[in-house]
């Protein structure tokens, strides 16, 4: 049926929106796809709705040919399950909760392992019944601290989430590769550039997890990749360390003081105006930064640690969310300092064994943790643990201990890659999909075991693998548009064609009408604009802005039986006999 935008439900926007930030943001907006209702919430309007229903069918399709079955949850569930798991109170902050008028407790679900884990474990027995995939394309909810770039960060949203349940190990690896598999074709239909990178598992746990991030300058990620195929984000990513050096013949700690100097960059400055400089200048990298962070715990209590870090390198915040998880991970206040009157900001120092070096009063029993590359042997300049003095050549491993090591140091350009590949790059990227191996963790939990082929129960294995459909809808969005508006790709475009009737001419509208029926007829999906009181100018403005990759002109040459035909992304336009339109376009 030939679409009439005489009565479709749509209105442009001439100006961008004041609350969009990025282009897909401000272009879906003013296109009539979306529109806002609260911060990271959005309506689908009817465009919006045609092309995320193309992304779900090529996810479906794709779904389908690596043979997992869609079924469908709601998205309010209740509290038991993830209490069960221990994800109500692991999500933290990020869950929407809310209760019924009895009192029950409920949220709004931010992903189902939960409710897939129990389905299978009501309905399969047996390792005959194994394997199986299910997923659901659902809306997940978020509440997002910061909801930022329209749909590409938002608190509601829609995902494609597969699970896979096998009884043995080596059934889970050929389960996850059939997955992978299919989000690489289900990517590569989409016409989207993608990395596989190594991740962290995070809230939703297990071992082997991998990231499709498509790399963009609007990315909230950071990921690192190699020459010789590494690639990693930044939370995954570990730290190459130097091997331990012999103590022997390594000079002595000395306390120096040092006024005035609470910052590296000061302490660096000092140090190579008073210290013996003969083998060369003092460097950021020479000093030991020691950074106070605090932990709040799930239960609420609240815990400081103390970082060690190079001295040229800053904490990470998301290296150290992940590797202090699930405690949220924040830095020290003032109060935390006033709290703790042995840390000496700006000149804290490690903890010396049983008062060592720096004195017993450095002993304020916080955790001290260090970075990889602190290693026994390694020699520093670092705080004394005393008001306007410092420390030089102190030793690891023989002036001071630590109670483990911590990845949450900035990475940079140039280091090496764990494997052995060569030095890493960095680059932005927003995630398109994800997969983990997320073994037996979520069934352990709620029980899902099935007899083997010996009569034996067994625990289930589980992979979890999850797209973010109105994510990727955003990122095409951002990669198809000029100054003029949108330009769909063809596989997800909401119409193939858009028709559009100009002038005042009654034959322009006549062959216009008939040529969308003829379209129609022969498969095409057609928009036509058959306005009849709106003038070429505005016709044309919302062609370009709604971005319907193939345009028919019908205007002044309909008396002749000619119209015109319009590429939309290279902006081709020809004049063409009405009835060779539809082989032309076949044709594209």
């Amino acid at each position: 049926m030939v679409t009439r935008l005489s009565n479709f439900f749509l209105r442009t926007l001439r100006e961008d929106p004041a609350q969009a930030e990025v282009a897909s943001h401000k272009l879906l907006i003013r296109a009539g796809y979306i529109r806002p209702q609260a911060a990271g919430i959005f309506a689908w309007l009817p465009l919006g709705l045609r092309v995320k229903a193309r992304i779900e069918k090529v996810v479906r399709e794709e779904m389908a040919a690596a043979g997992a079955q869609e079924v469908h949850f709601p998205a309010l569930m209740p509290r038991e399950a993830y209490e069960a798991t221990g994800r109500w109170e692991e999500y933290g902050d990020l869950l929407f909760r809310l209760n019924d008028r009895k009192g029950g407790d409920y949220l709004l679900a931010p992903t189902h392992e939960e409710a897939f884990t129990l389905l299978v474990k009501d309905l399969y027995s047996s390792y005959k019944d194994l394997p199986v995939t299910l997923y659901q394309i659902q809306d997940k909810y978020r509440d997002e601290a910061r909801p930022r770039a329209g749909l590409l960060r938002g608190r509601e949203f829609t995902m494609k989430d597969a699970y896979s349940f096998d009884y043995t190990d080596a059934g889970l690896d050929l389960s996850y590769q059939a997955q992978r598999d299919a989000y690489e074709r289900i990517f590569q239909r989409l016409g989207l550039e993608y990395v596989i990178v190594q991740a962290d598992a995070g809230a939703m746990g297990g071992s082997k997890s991998e990231e499709f991030l498509h790399p963009t300058a609007v990315g909230e990620d950071t990921f690192v990749r190699s020459e010789g195929g590494y690639a990693a984000n930044v939370e995954a990513f570990t730290t190459v360390a130097p091997e331990p050096i012999p103590f022997d013949g390594l000079a002595a700690p000395v306390i120096f003081d040092s006024p005035d100097t609470p910052t590296i960059d000061t302490l660096v400055a000092h140090s190579n105006a008073v210290l013996d400089t003969d083998a060369g200048e003092y460097t950021a990298a020479d000093t030991l930064k020691n950074v106070v962070l605090a932990l709040t715990h799930l239960d609420g209590t609240r815990e400081l640690v103390i970082v060690g870090i190079p001295g040229d390198r800053d904490v990470d915040d998301k290296r150290a969310e992940v590797a202090f998880a699930p405690a949220a991970v924040e830095p020290a206040t003032p109060e935390d300092f006033e709290r703790h009157p042995l840390l000496v900001k700006g000149y804290i120092g490690p903890w010396s064994p049983e008062g060592a070096v720096l004195g017993e009063e450095s002993a304020t029993g916080i955790r001290y943790v260090v970075d990889p590359r602190v290693v026994p042997g390694t020699s520093w300049i670092t705080g004394a643990n005393i008001d306007q003095k410092h420390v030089h050549s102190l030793v690891a491993g023989r002036d001071f201990d630590v109670d483990g090591y911590v990845e949450v140091a900035s990475v940079r350009e140039g280091d090496p890659a764990p494997d052995g590949s060569g030095p890493v790059t960095l680059a932005r990227g927003m995630e398109i999909g994800h997969v983990f191996q997320l073994g037996r963790k979520y069934a352990e939990a709620l029980g899902l075991k099935v007899l083997d082929e010996n009569g034996k129960l067994v625990t289930v294995t589980m992979g979890s693998y999850g797209i973010g459909v109105t994510r990727i809808l955003a990122i095409i969005a951002e990669l198809n548009n000029d100054d003029k508006g949108l330009i769909w790709p063809a596989s997800v475009a909401p119409f193939d064609v858009h028709v559009v009737a100009t002038g005042r001419d009654e034959a322009a509208f006549a062959l216009a009408a008939s040529l969308s029926d003829e379209l129609d007829a022969a498969g095409f999906d057609v928009l036509y604009d058959d306005r009849p009181k709106v003038s070429p100018g505005v016709k044309f403005g919302d062609a370009e802005l709604v971005g319907v990759p193939q345009i028919v002109i019908v205007g002044r040459g309909a008396a002749d039986g000619e119209v015109e035909l319009w590429d939309r992304r290279t902006g081709e336009r020809e004049v063409v006999p009405a009835t060779e339109v539809v082989e032309r376009l076949r044709a594209r």
